[in-house]
């Protein structure tokens, strides 16, 4: 695969403050509009695959009736945070999660580092594909582990993805990031 598309979900239906990893939620806005807004960004023929949560597979089928769904595109399970205020999750384990957020595994959830293995099995069968240009539509946590997966990049926690804006990667180098 010569240039990847990856193409982070626009903005969820969810109220601010929410922790929201595997849950599937909708879209703030329709997916329709959103495809319009995306679509001269995108090559034309290129393979597009998603995560298959709601507000993914929305803007995925809006841009392309032949996307194909994967479960390692999903974003990171936050276990039994998922959809609780932040304010309300321990400290104590906001706090470990702080120190180690590479390997820390939220109760009932999963570490950023099991993320970052199944993002690479993805993206190990699709170089198998031999595809020339592939769009890949997920999650903030998963673009990040991608990016570290594709351009080795160390720093990729700390890597920022904007709500419905597409970054490229092409040869193994992040080349434009967050283009709307």
């Amino acid at each position: 695969m010569r240039r990847l598309f990856l193409i982070r979900h626009p903005r969820p239906a969810v109220a601010p403050g929410l922790c929201h990893g595997r849950s599937d939620i909708g879209l703030a806005r329709p997916a329709e509009e959103e495809a319009d807004r995306l679509r001269r960004l995108l090559p034309a023929n290129a393979a597009l695959f998603s995560s298959p949560l709601r507000r993914c597979s929305l803007l995925a089928e809006a841009l392309c009736p032949a996307a194909r769904f994967d479960d390692r595109l999903r974003e990171m399970d936050f276990g039994d945070w998922e959809l609780k205020p932040w304010s309300e999750i321990d400290r104590n384990l906001l706090d470990a999660w702080a120190r180690d957020p590479l390997t820390f595994t939220p109760p009932g959830g999963e570490s950023a580092q099991d993320l970052r293995a199944r993002v690479a099995a993805f993206f190990d069968d699709v170089k198998r594909q031999q595809r020339r240009e592939v769009i890949v539509l997920a999650h903030g946590g998963v673009l990040r582990a991608a990016a570290s997966v594709l351009t080795g990049a160390s720093d990729w926690l700390t890597l920022s993805f904007d709500f419905g804006a597409v970054s490229l990667v092409e040869n193994g180098a992040l080349i434009w990031a967050n283009r709307r």
